[in-house]
């Protein structure tokens, strides 16, 4: 019988790895197109204006790759991934069957505490809008989202979305120079039938919210199609 295998305790932390920072910070980049689609991106620069060693932003390059956002071939430039359409849907049909589940939940779960809350949000993003702060309302966009799933008690679904919703996220950053009004009237019309506990009304408003990019993707594919990658499209 072969003697028993003592191990020492790990030392468990919740801080992030330097690895992860490197990787939150460039994946925010991609998303957010600071990072556009073709930008030639290298370990040693990216270490260089980092701070930190090759180890870690080579661990994140590698992420970055496995979730489509780097493209990177030996002995040539790393370069940030031309956005997929294909991928996109795939992305819109994940979340949108996970968030018109949420919405089911929501519209019996979310106390008045909840909706008033909801309702401070849309509020935020009016102003954002008359603004014309993008950045911030795409942030109040996917806070509006993540708030119905975490008050919902459905934390796991928010988790969920966050790690598919990617490739959605380049082409909404896009189409908010025309389409912002829409997305904020979406929400005015989820909250109305949340507040109205109308099951039905709740998650066809939110199956046509996030079936919008359908009608979109094909106009800002036109209006930038140097950032697409030249694949058929298709749902």
């Amino acid at each position: 019988m072969p003697a028993p295998v003592f191990l020492p305790p790990l030392e468990l932390t919740n801080r992030p790895t330097v690895s992860d920072q490197v990787f939150a910070h460039l994946h925010r980049q991609v998303l957010s197109l600071e990072l556009p689609p073709g930008t030639k991106l290298s370990e040693v620069d990216v270490a260089k204006q980092m701070g930190v060693s090759r180890q870690p932003v080579r661990d994140a390059f590698y992420r970055l790759s496995k979730q489509g956002f780097l493209v990177i071939r030996p002995q040539r430039a790393t370069t940030v991934s031309l956005i997929s359409a294909v991928a996109v849907m795939q992305a819109r049909f994940i979340r949108t069957a996970l968030e018109v589940e949420t919405v089911r939940v929501a519209t019996e779960a979310l106390t008045e505490g909840d909706l008033a809350a909801l309702r401070d949000l849309i509020e935020e993003q009016r102003k954002a809008m008359e603004q014309g702060d993008k950045v911030l309302f795409h942030k109040l966009d996917d806070q509006f989202h993540r708030e119905i799933c975490i008050r919902s008690g459905l934390d796991f679904t928010w988790e969920l979305i966050a790690e598919n919703k990617g490739h959605m996220d380049r082409v909404r950053m896009l189409s908010l120079s025309f389409a912002s009004r829409d997305a904020f009237d979406d929400h005015q019309q989820i909250l109305a039938a949340l507040e109205a506990r109308d099951l039905e009304q709740a998650t066809q408003a939110m199956r046509d919210h996030l079936a919008r990019i359908l009608d979109q993707i094909g106009r800002i594919r036109s209006d930038h199609a140097e950032l697409f990658d030249p694949e058929p499209e298709r749902e």
